[in-house]
């Protein structure tokens, strides 16, 4: 059989499905592709092209927002929003999200080319408010909110006051420093003794509620205790029997605090008021105007003044013999909890709930120091009588020792294994350290070198506040369990007494 017979014959082309100038003519070369046709892109394809379209869009859009200049300040940020017609925050919007959005804006205004306009007439306008302020002659006004007549007087009482304290005091250090016959370590190291022979001398019910706070007279011869009831009470000392009862307030009493010259005392309350007592149990002012309860209250070395710590988040200072409110103190970020006055009367140390203490100026009206070290609130703060060592104790167990010379702490005392309550100072030279503690017990440290001489330790509860008396023989300490708990040595306090030289 012939291989030709085995070949199929070529199908007929159909006419439909090639075209004369697309398919190739039998008896000649193939012709080229007509260039004017057009072919259709798939969907697929299209939305793939315009994705990758985006992209490099966004890409140069994004390196050019990387190039620009964006203010790092929030609140540059939301001026240029302002500027932009843009809203300045949107609803949880952050600061760095509020500057990317920012970042975008401009970018896009950029790309359009509205960015470089906005700008200009904006430092246009800026230059036209800068020669017009320069053209006004400045306001008569000042910066500050001005005082009254009765503080700018009760500046200057404090001023003379200080000056006259300060000047004895220095005059007494130096005195001391250059006598030979003078022996202050010789004093430290009694004072010392007699402090970590200490032992529970009386254990009182102070009342049927949680007490709060405690304070001894100038003389010694009363000591007052404040309670959640409301109420507080005068006991006699040494032993401790109850005198007056001192009823007025409304709510649960936070404080206590005897005058540093006279036997009138001054009594804090979560009603919002202070009130003077005299030590018969009679009323004689009431303080009014803190818009929160009160915390702690103290007298001014002088006497004349009291000062008060609220939660409204303001220390204020009123006139003992008016009532009249001297001073409103604003400074500290949350409730302002303690204070307390220099021994020379010039200055004041308030802490509160924002782990910050600060020291003020009370001749100028200056916050002059702001001390940072607390991580937690403090609750405690007290001068020493050397003129120059402050302590503070917190929330975070520690007391710090601060030189106010040097405007730092020089001693951290881990001294507690719950909050300190109160810290106080031994009154006459600052030759000892209380602190009271939630741990229940109250501890005595060495001036010297801070560390523990003593714990005193008794209470079945939270200790809430101490006191020592003014000739360092006595330490009082109030607590959750309702008990007064008195510590002395009895031992050599009559040498003690006679061996202090007090000036």
């Amino acid at each position: 059989m012939d291989s030709e017979t085995l070949q199929p014959d070529p199908e007929p082309a159909s006419p439909s499905s090639s075209s004369p100038s697309s398919s190739p003519d039998r008896n000649g070369p193939a012709q080229p592709p007509d260039p004017t046709l057009e072919y259709e892109i798939s969907e697929q394809s299209r939305k793939a092209k315009e994705r990758h379209d985006q992209a490099i869009q966004d890409l140069l859009l994004k390196r050019r927002a990387q190039a620009l200049a964006i203010p790092t300040n929030d609140s540059a940020v939301r001026a240029r929003l302002r500027l932009l017609n843009e809203p300045i925050t949107l609803f949880g919007e952050r600061e760095m999200e509020r500057r990317d959005r920012l970042r975008s804006i401009m970018a896009k205004l950029d790309a359009e080319g509205h960015l470089e306009t906005l700008m200009k007439a904006h430092e246009e306008q800026e230059m036209a408010e800068k020669e017009r302020e320069d053209e006004e002659p400045m306001a008569s006004y000042p910066f500050y909110t001005e005082g009254s007549k009765d503080l700018v007087d009760v500046r200057l009482d404090i001023s003379k006051f200080s000056f006259s304290r300060a000047s004895s005091r220095l005059e007494r250090a130096r005195r001391r420093r250059g006598d030979p016959d003078e022996d202050e370590d010789g004093e430290l190291n009694y004072a010392l003794e007699y402090a970590s022979g200490l032992t529970l001398q009386c254990s009182e019910i102070g009342d049927d509620r949680p007490l709060s706070g405690c304070g001894f007279s100038h003389d010694g011869t009363l000591l007052a205790t404040s309670a959640w009831s409301g109420t507080a009470k005068i006991w006699s000392m040494p032993q401790v029997e109850k005198v007056a009862t001192l009823k007025g307030h409304k709510e649960r009493a936070t404080d206590v605090a005897f005058s540093p010259v006279s036997n009138h005392l001054a009594t804090a309350c979560a009603d919002r008021t202070a009130i003077l007592w005299n030590s018969e149990g009679s009323l004689l002012q009431t303080f009014k105007g803190h818009l929160d309860r009160l915390a702690r209250i103290a007298f001014h070395p002088s006497g004349k003044y009291l000062g008060s710590a609220s939660f409204d988040k303001t220390w204020r200072l009123w006139d003992i013999n008016s009532g009249v409110e001297l001073l409103l103190q604003e400074g500290h970020s949350r409730s302002v909890y303690g204070i307390c006055f220099h021994c020379d009367g010039s200055l004041a140390a308030t802490c509160g709930l924002d782990a910050l203490a600060r020291i003020w100026d009370l001749r100028t009206g200056k916050s002059i120091l702001a001390l940072e070290g607390h991580i937690k609130p403090v609750l405690g703060i007290d001068f020493s009588p050397n003129g120059y060592h402050l302590a503070t104790g917190a929330e975070d167990n520690a007391c710090r020792i601060w030189d106010l010379r040097m405007k730092k702490t020089i001693k951290v005392i881990p001294a507690h294994s719950r909050l300190i309550s109160h810290v106080k100072f031994e009154p006459q030279e600052g030759y000892f350290l209380v602190t009271a503690s939630y741990d229940c017990t109250a501890k005595v440290w060495s001036a010297r070198d801070f560390k523990p001489i003593k714990t005193l330790s008794g209470h079945e509860a939270k200790v809430a506040s101490l006191d020592v008396s003014a000739d360092g023989q006595f330490i009082a300490t109030v607590a959750m369990d309702r008990t007064i708990k008195l510590w002395s040595n009895t031992s050599n306090g009559k040498e003690r007494e006679a061996s202090m030289d007090i000036g």
